[in-house]
């Protein structure tokens, strides 16, 4: 990049403002190579380069490759987290996380693909998968009892991530319509079996 890019993309940008906002376009890049339709494609050169950074400022922020695949998955899932947590309703969530992860699909093969070939994620998911049923969890208002919750939660995460992680990869057929209304049956049907499960 000529030196005179290097000043304007800058410009007007203090000093200790620009380490950081390096690094979000750094994390940017990777979440577009980590998420990229022909499967990752992501080394720190190819990073810089997708950035448009030297190495130099690539190392500023990061310590090395694996440090920096797992921030771009940590950035996919906090931002998924973001986006259910204000959801009132089974029909909203779904709707907030397709809008997310398949309307957007490069996030959703981040957060449901990429695990699959980034050895350097196994540990990541299983940190994140947690958090995740923990907060469906706390959304089952209509169960009452928290075992019951609980089960329910994690069924669902791991149905849901089959559902999701099949529509991404196109081994599904379904409308976008279909699909949403799928996943939000699926939200609505542990309900009535925890009404059985505690009356049997």
């Amino acid at each position: 990049m000529p030196s005179g890019q290097r000043r304007g993309r800058w410009s007007g940008v203090p000093l200790e403002d620009r380490q950081a906002l390096r690094r979000d376009e750094l994390i940017a890049a990777g979440v577009r190579l980590l998420g990229g339709e022909a499967g990752p494609a992501l080394t720190v050169r190819a990073v810089c380069r997708e950035a448009g950074f030297t190495e130099r400022y690539f190392y500023e922020s990061f310590g090395d490759r694996d440090e920096f695949v797992r921030a771009v998955y940590d950035d996919v899932c906090t931002r998924a987290m973001a986006t259910l947590i204000p959801a009132t309703t089974p029909r909203e969530a779904v709707e907030r996380f397709v809008a997310l992860m398949v309307d957007d699909p490069v996030r959703g093969r981040v957060l449901l693909l990429a695990p699959e070939v980034e050895p350097v994620l196994t540990r990541s998911g299983a940190e994140w998968m947690p958090r995740f049923i923990d907060l469906l969890q706390r959304k089952l208002t209509t169960i009452t009892d928290p075992v019951l919750q609980n089960m329910a939660a994690t069924g669902l995460i791991g149905a849901l991530t089959a559902l999701f992680t099949a529509y991404l990869d196109s081994r599904l057929t379904a409308s976008r319509e279909q699909f949403i209304d799928y996943c939000v049956a699926m939200l609505l049907r542990p309900a009535a079996y925890s009404e059985t499960a505690t009356n049997a």
